[in-house]
């Protein structure tokens, strides 16, 4: 008998064209299930139909930031675990988001292997 990995579904939230599909494509080679959205209004829809076991929120995006993001997985898909991406990591956001139940934050620029450590991390807790 062979016990398979269980496949993650991942949802990559991120206003950048080129940094979703790069996550998308690294994510995909590691096994993962990839679905993603350019805007928060976007990834709701996405929450809305679908489970995912994680989420990867940029915080700053035009119209919907990544926290209120956060705030509608809180309360409306709370088995989704989310990590935070920022280019912005200030106190306050760190504190909202906290506050909101992320795991995680991942400050632009980044390195893809800390992405991926970071999400198998948090996926194993």
């Amino acid at each position: 008998m062979t016990l398979t990995k269980p496949t993650y579904r991942i949802l990559i939230v991120d206003d950048e064209d080129d940094l979703r599909n790069l996550l998308s494509h690294v994510l995909s080679t590691h096994g993962y299930e990839i679905q993603s959205a350019s805007n928060g209004e976007e990834a709701i829809s996405k929450l809305k139909q679908q489970t995912f076991d994680l989420a990867l929120l940029d915080i700053q995006m035009p119209k919907m930031s990544g926290i209120q993001v956060l705030q509608f997985i809180k309360e409306h898909a709370s088995t989704t675990k989310a990590i935070m991406l920022t280019g912005y990591a200030d106190l306050k956001n760190a504190m909202e988001a906290r506050e909101f139940g992320a795991r995680e934050f991942i400050s632009k620029p980044y390195k893809l292997e800390d992405v991926v450590s970071t999400i198998q991390h948090v996926l194993n807790e």
